[in-house]
């Protein structure tokens, strides 16, 4: 199955990029475009999901973004790694929780080439790593089905500046910490991207 790549270098607005998934969504839905995979990084925001409780903002002066994907709040900013995807899911046995678990392994095994060792959570979404006897988040994950078609994505901290999640419950979780992957293994990790989209690519065609 053909999937289109793409991979921005500046920073993405992040109601562009939403738009963007949608038309794109509707493009696929009316067999006019392919399956895409979209690496990018967003400026500083705060996003709500659709079961996101006000209580779970800390500071009320932070600006967040309404958003139909599922999940809480979480924030997105410099350093971290965004991978966004409009995938046909009636191509794939109309499974969400397969195509779930596929992106938790596309996350776990990117994560494996840099010796970091992760793993998935049945109870809360998301990649998590257990670092000096603390389990911590290191990739948030958030999902829309529409028409049989999953978009927005999931991210993953290299090197973001965690002092932003002081602001609110990260997606509603209070007793575990956010990390990135500086603070697990300061390496160089700018190829991560590529491995992101080739291991993504290989479990979409299982």
């Amino acid at each position: 199955m053909n999937i289109e790549i793409k991979k921005s270098i500046k920073p993405v607005k992040y109601q562009d990029a939403i738009k963007f998934l949608e038309e794109r969504l509707l493009e696929i839905n009316a067999g006019k475009k392919e399956d895409l995979i979209w690496i990018l990084e967003h400026e500083e925001i705060y996003t709500g999901g659709t079961s996101y409780k006000e209580d779970e903002i800390l500071n009320k002066d932070i600006k967040l973004i309404k958003t139909n994907r599922g999940g809480k709040i979480t924030y997105h900013g410099p350093g971290q790694l965004i991978c966004y995807f409009v995938i046909d899911l009636k191509k794939r046995k109309k499974d969400i929780r397969k195509f779930i678990t596929l992106i938790e392994k596309t996350i776990i095994e990117s994560l494996s080439q840099f010796n970091i060792q992760s793993f998935g959570d049945p109870k809360n979404i998301g990649i998590w790593t257990n670092h000096k006897g603390k389990i911590s988040k290191v990739a948030t994950i958030g999902l829309r089905v529409s028409k049989w078609i999953a978009y927005h994505g999931f991210a993953i901290n290299i090197d973001n500046n965690l002092d932003h999640y002081k602001n609110i419950i990260p997606c509603g979780i209070t007793d575990r910490n956010v990390i990135n992957l500086k603070e697990i293994n300061n390496q160089d990790y700018k190829n991560l991207g590529e491995i992101v989209i080739d291991k993504f690519s290989k479990n979409l065609e299982v």
